[in-house]
């Protein structure tokens, strides 16, 4: 799958892909609090914006479901066995209007990072929200943001994919965005 990569990150050709936010994972996770509040400012202004959400349950059977209010928001999860959600189904579960793929979760060394590698070698335009993402320890963190970004992911912060997602002030749903951005 080839594909022209925009600079820009565009609301009708974007998928959020919550990762792993799982109820017996995110206590462990540094600022777990902070990331999944992210998690559902963004997925908030992705519903408002009519933007498709999937989420991704590693081992559920032994790390539980993601969280309740994590869920609600997507319209299909994932349950998976291998880190990289692609080799349980995520590819096949992203609508083919959809070349533009925002991840945010956890961990961000592990199944997210192997998930966004594995998303540009299918020739997907990838971005990571840094905000929305989280290990247990920060250096992990910080070295697999790094090698993501080497790889050719783009970072972004919860606040900036907003605003870029909105384009304008004219935007139907802005006031209810700038809301959830402030």
């Amino acid at each position: 799958m080839a594909m022209n990569t925009s600079n820009q990150i565009h609301s009708e050709s974007s998928i959020l892909i919550l990762i792993d936010l799982q109820g017996r994972l995110m206590p462990a996770i540094d600022h777990g609090e902070d990331v999944l509040n992210q998690c559902i400012r963004t997925a908030k202004i992705a519903q408002l914006l009519e933007i498709p959400i999937i989420g991704t349950e590693q081992s559920p059977s032994s790390l539980g479901s993601n969280i309740e209010s994590i869920k609600s928001f997507c319209s299909t999860t994932i349950s998976k066995e291998h880190f990289n959600a692609c080799a349980d189904g995520l590819t096949t579960a992203i609508p083919r209007n959809r070349q533009q793929c925002i991840l945010m979760g956890c961990e961000t060394h592990v199944c997210l990072m192997q998930t966004a590698l594995k998303l540009i070698d299918e020739g997907f335009d990838v971005s990571v929200v840094v905000d929305g993402v989280g290990s247990r320890r920060a250096l992990d963190k910080k070295i697999a943001l790094d090698r993501l970004q080497t790889a050719g992911v783009r970072l972004v912060t919860g606040e900036m994919l907003g605003f870029e997602w909105l384009m304008s002030a004219k935007n139907p749903v802005f006031k209810e965005v700038l809301v959830l951005l402030k």
